[in-house]
């Protein structure tokens, strides 16, 4: 496998993964976190609904292209999230992120530079690394936890005075009668304490809707359902980080675990070609991995079918299949 020379850029400070982040004060902060029970107003410019990668990035840049305008966004919780999905993202993500003002919010969470993908599949292994950009270096991507990489992004949006951020329900659209228009929204209560009260606010210029894959409002856009194919099934392999990043930067280049100096212990990290994405096609269904920091290794096994098994043995030995078959042979 022919793998390219790359420039030692991991240890670079100006890496958007080190040094620190504007916006960590806020990280945890729930000062800036209205509750639906507060007094609110009955109208904003704009309307965001969910505060996930896409809501919280879009509102964060509405208020600053929008200063003297303001902005709801609503997020049933404001609580970090854990999910499995989410926790790589390509070169083009990251530069839309920088052109959004947004280019440093994968530091202080622990995320990891990616070069390109690693791919093993029939007893071959391919190396895929990402191309030079114009200045003749490598892009790259970032891998990371979905929720801290969230929390940095809501983080943004609670340092801006023109964001009002509001935990609450979104229990319905507000439509002009008689046209598709969107105005505004209908809020309850957060978490079902018993209280039914609900309120409208309505936005004068645009409602976003940015509720993410479990989203109520999907059908009015499709209403065909969807159906399922298959499940991932996610687990963590923790484990100590890479003593140096020859390993996958340098002059040799991204190495593989079988060419390394060193003989691989059981808490090294257990990548072939560390600070990379990949993709092993030998499985019951592909098999991604990823480190999510450089101590966290994140394993995806695609599950066929349009459900799982109930009994959670059948599941750990299903996954465990899927793993044995992928696992390239060195």
């Amino acid at each position: 496998m022919t793998v390219p020379e790359y420039l030692p850029l991991d240890e670079n400070e100006d890496w958007p993964t080190h040094g620190e982040y504007e916006y960590t004060a806020y990280y945890h902060s729930r000062r800036q976190v209205h509750e639906f029970s507060e007094q609110l107003s009955p109208s904003f410019d704009y309307i965001v609904i969910g505060a996930g990668p896409i809501g919280a990035a879009l509102a964060f840049k509405l208020s600053t292209d929008h200063p003297d305008q303001q902005i709801l966004i609503v997020e049933k919780s404001w609580d970090e999230p854990d999910r499995i999905v989410g926790e790589l993202m390509q070169p083009a993500g990251c530069h839309a992120l920088e052109l959004l003002g947004l280019g440093r919010v994968f530091s202080g969470i622990g995320a990891v530079p990616v070069h390109g993908y690693y791919i093993a599949y029939g007893g071959n292994q391919l190396y895929v690394p990402y191309p030079l950009n114009p200045n003749g270096k490598p892009f790259r991507g970032v891998s990371f936890h979905h929720g801290r990489l969230v929390m940095n992004l809501r983080a943004a949006c609670k340092s801006r005075s023109n964001i009002t951020c509001l935990e609450a329900s979104v229990v319905d659209l507000i439509r002009d009668s008689g046209i598709s228009a969107i105005r505004g929204v209908r809020v309850g209560a957060a978490r079902d304490n018993g209280q039914k009260e609900l309120k409208e606010v309505t936005a004068r210029r645009i409602t976003f809707v940015c509720d993410g894959i479990s989203s109520q409002f999907r059908k009015v856009l499709n209403p065909e359902p969807v159906a399922l194919i298959s499940h991932f099934c996610g687990l963590v392999l923790e484990h100590e980080p890479v003593s140096t990043a020859d390993h996958f930067t340098g002059p040799a280049g991204a190495i593989p675990a079988s060419l390394r100096a060193d003989p691989c212990t059981q808490k090294e990290n257990p990548l072939p070609m560390p600070h990379n994405g990949h993709v092993l096609l030998d499985g019951l269904g592909p098999v991604l991995l990823y480190q999510m920091s450089e101590r966290e290794t994140r394993v995806l096994a695609d599950i066929p079918g349009p459900t799982l098994p109930s009994d959670g043995s059948q599941l750990r030995a299903l996954v465990r299949e899927s793993l044995s078959r992928a696992a390239p042979k060195q």
